[in-house]
């Protein structure tokens, strides 16, 4: 990859770098000019995290040069290459959850007076003016646990994009935000474009590439399998390079039909325990049939989530409504209720809730299914091996053996690794808070097939997503809400992309 009128801000020469049992990248190069988009592409576990990692000195331990305004660099820590000049948006979410929107954007990097004393005015003041800029109508004082998932993803564009950055580096920035987040994203971006910023965009999402970006590379295995300007590149040419092979969207072509209803929501209504006056979920009412695949749409703040939570018994205090499962009326008070109840709940934001990220692959797996593993209190490692390495296989999950650490593999595989933890547990109903967020189109067919099997095994399934075709592709029946309400509901043979988004627009902005 070449520009015949510039030299790059920084070119990657031949960086290599290992982890125990694992060469996560070989011999790659890559090069980021000013003004341009380049695109990292690649599967879960191509490398394309890691080699990120090593430009913003997460990683130091690793062979190769990185050479940064034609000069060599080495950056020790993040702290160094935040001060060279490269600011990272990283798909893992690194915020402080008990500090405040304003206080983990400048956390080490704090503003004060003459004397000496924090300048919280000035820090407020800056804070606000980016998140008006994102569009994200929060106060700067709001603790980011009290944020969803989107809201804190908006965030951490924020924390990158609210310093002059030479260099800047987003990982997956658009995998947890809605359509009209995404395109203030991107309108940032054409301005940092022509305010002479370098970008790397890693993203699985290939249309939103072809909008923004300029070249792109292509890694597969940890090596540098192609590059080029973007222009001009079909998607079908961009995975088959990814893979190797061609990769075809999976879209369902029989629907589930029959009424053995295995769960009913009876006006189900959460109340916002902040604002209590207002209700997250609003009197929710719908069912779910043996084998079906129910979808459920809606932008930002939706409260596709909260459903969700409710139903897995987290909000005891604020919920209210009746839920029966099998006919019988289910006490959702705890987690325990509803695994007992036979459901589990694949959630959002998997390295918070779904993981425990310093065990290993085969622990995190059998975690829900312990009692089935065990004899009068002893463990039988010899099944819970065999489990793991059963859904290894199934789900094609990347890993050099069940004995990995959680934490060392990619998001996309992570995300395999609580998807089988849940389908160990042989539940009746399944639900899948964006169950492929941040995994590539191949991993996103394996895991469709996957539902889709278990669906016509008679699992009960209900996905929340936030991607229009994923909801089609799958779907015996969508459901849309907006603002905490159900606006629509279609048969998925029936539905177009055009409708659902008219029902999730709000009421007052359509």
């Amino acid at each position: 990859m070449t520009s015949t009128d510039t030299h790059p801000i920084l070119e990657v020469r031949g960086i290599t770098k290992s982890f125990p049992g694992v060469l996560a990248l070989d011999n790659v190069c890559m090069e980021l000019y000013e003004g341009k988009v380049t695109a990292v592409i690649g599967e879960n576990g191509a490398g394309k995290s890691t080699l990120m990692k090593v430009l913003s000195g997460i990683y130091q331990d690793y062979e190769g040069d990185i050479m940064y305004n034609q000069q060599s660099a080495q950056f020790t820590n993040p702290k160094d290459a935040q001060d060279a000049g490269i600011a990272i948006i990283h798909q893992e979410l690194n915020l402080i959850p008990f500090l405040s929107v304003r206080e983990n954007i400048y956390l080490g990097r704090e503003i004060t007076t003459k004397l000496g004393i924090l300048d919280k005015e000035e820090m407020n003041l800056r804070t606000g003016n980016i998140l008006k800029k994102l569009k994200l109508d929060i106060s700067p004082d709001t603790l980011i646990s009290k944020l969803k998932v989107g809201q804190q993803q908006i965030v951490e564009i924020a924390k990158a994009l609210l310093f002059e950055a030479k260099i800047i580096i987003m990982d997956e920035p658009t995998s947890a935000i809605s359509e009209s987040e995404v395109d203030v994203l991107f309108e940032l971006i054409e301005e940092l474009k022509e305010g002479g910023k370098a970008i790397a965009y890693i993203s699985h999402k290939l249309d939103e590439l072809a909008r923004i970006s300029d070249y792109y590379i292509v890694l597969r295995d940890g090596k540098l399998v192609a590059a080029g300007k973007m222009k001009g590149i079909a998607n079908r040419d961009i995975i088959q390079k990814m893979v190797g092979r061609e990769v075809k969207l999976m879209r369902k072509t029989s629907f589930h039909t029959t009424r053995d209803t295995i769960l009913e929501v009876n006006k189900l209504s959460l109340i916002n325990k902040e604002f209590p006056q207002f209700k997250l979920v609003s009197e929710l009412s719908f069912s779910l049939s043996k084998g079906e695949i129910l979808g459920i749409f809606g932008l930002l703040g939706a409260g596709r989530t909260e459903l969700l939570e409710c139903m897995y018994g987290l909000h005891p205090k604020y919920s209210n409504g009746n839920i029966y499962v099998c006919g019988k009326k289910y006490n959702y008070r705890s987690p325990g209720d509803a695994i007992k109840a036979g459901i589990g709940l694949v959630p959002e934001d998997r390295t918070k809730d779904g993981l425990v990220l310093g065990l290993d692959v085969k622990t995190n797996i059998s975690l829900s299914s312990l009692k089935s593993l065990e004899k009068f209190g002893v463990l039988n490692t010899r099944k819970e091996r065999m489990l793991a390495n059963d859904f290894i296989d199934k789900l094609s999950i990347k890993t050099p053996s069940s004995e990995q650490t959680a934490g060392n593999l990619s998001g996309g595989n992570q995300q395999k690794i609580i998807l089988a933890k849940w389908l160990a547990t042989n539940p009746i109903i399944l639900l899948l808070d964006e169950p492929t967020r941040g995994i590539d189109i191949n991993a996103k067919n394996e895991i469709y097939k996957l539902i889709t099997k278990l669906a016509s095994e008679g699992l009960g399934i209900i996905m929340v997503s936030s991607e229009l075709p994923e909801i089609l592709a799958i779907s015996d029946r969508i459901l849309v809400m907006s603002e905490g309400e159900l606006t629509a509901e279609f048969i998925a043979k029936e539905a177009t992309e055009e409708k659902i988004m008219e029902a999730a627009i709000p009421q007052t902005i359509k």
